[in-house]
């Protein structure tokens, strides 16, 4: 080839330059648009937009381990425990020391072995309980897989690595933590052994230490409807509405409560329907729990036909 031809199709030092400098500011506005595309999804999670914020991540074009975290809560909290354990066992492949990661794939392997036939879920229920004692392995201080991992060994059976003695011990480590849930911890345990006036001492104490959580009364609420104490249960829930007015968590605990104790049926109904209505964040009830528990009711309602 000429040497006049090899020089004319080098590009100029100029050109260069320029092309990389655009090429630098594509990526940054891409990457800038992935990033905001991503905060606008968290954004619809936090308020229980869980459908939008998917649609939202589809057109993330740089998929990391973020990303297939909060499409998995995304399925998780609309009721798909299946392709949630799918998208978080990804993002923990790709972030094996995040300490959240694992707690969230546990709920998932949880929440499938709830569900699930009993040849597959004692296998799910292991992978749950490994996984949220992998998630306390990466932090100690992780309160919500302390409280996870509580409620697991308080149910499971010894052959699954549950048991009473492994949920006293994780109990003692919210101690401090968390004087509140501590109480609780100790409420369920108390009524694990069916110490029930324990139990309720403790459920007591947990609402005088948190009086601005509404959650608190509704625990105690709930266990006295469970005791045929229905009065009183009705008294405290009473309390808890009026500490916090149009609570969408103590809707759906009271609604249930209803439902669990076969009384104030059609009340429970309309506190469902409204449940479902309101706008709801990641720490309320799902709504397909919502949804449930209203075919329940028709279900009950359909028989007294």
């Amino acid at each position: 080839m000429p040497s006049e031809c090899r020089k004319g199709c080098r590009p100029a030092r100029g050109d260069v330059w320029i092309g990389t400098l655009v090429l630098g500011t594509i990526l940054v506005v891409s990457s800038f648009a992935a990033t905001s595309r991503l905060e606008h999804a968290r954004a619809l999670y936090q308020r229980g937009e869980f459908r939008a914020a998917l649609e939202v991540l589809q057109d993330v074009a740089q998929i990391d381990a973020g990303v297939f975290f909060l499409r998995g809560q995304c399925h998780y909290m609309m009721g798909d425990a299946k392709a949630a354990s799918v998208l978080l066992e990804k993002a923990v492949a790709l972030d094996p020391d995040n300490s959240r990661f694992h707690l969230w794939l546990g709920r998932a392997y949880g929440r499938r072995a709830e569900t699930s036939n009993f040849l597959f879920a004692p296998r799910l229920a292991i992978r749950a309980r490994q996984s949220f004692e992998t998630a306390l392995q990466l932090d100690a201080g992780n309160l919500e897989a302390i409280n996870d991992l509580f409620e697991y060994c308080l149910d499971a059976p010894g052959l699954l690595g549950g048991g009473v003695e492994k949920a006293t011990a994780l109990a003692n480590r919210v101690r401090y933590l968390d004087p509140a849930e501590y109480q609780y911890d100790q409420a369920r345990l108390a009524e694990k052994r069916q110490q029930y006036q324990v139990a309720e001492r403790h459920y007591r104490r947990a609402a005088e230490l948190a009086p601005n959580d509404p959650g608190r009364l509704a625990d105690l609420g709930e266990f006295l409807a469970s005791r045929g104490r229905h009065q009183e249960s009705d008294d405290v829930f009473a309390r808890a509405h009026a500490i916090a007015p149009g609570s969408a968590s103590v809707v759906f605990q009271t609604a249930k409560t209803y439902v669990q104790s076969h009384r104030n049926i059609e009340t429970a109904r309309t506190m469902l329907k409204r449940y479902l209505s309101l706008q709801l964040t990641p720490d309320d009830p799902p709504r397909y729990e919502a949804a449930r528990l209203l075919e329940q009711v028709s279900a009950a309602q359909r028989a007294l036909r």
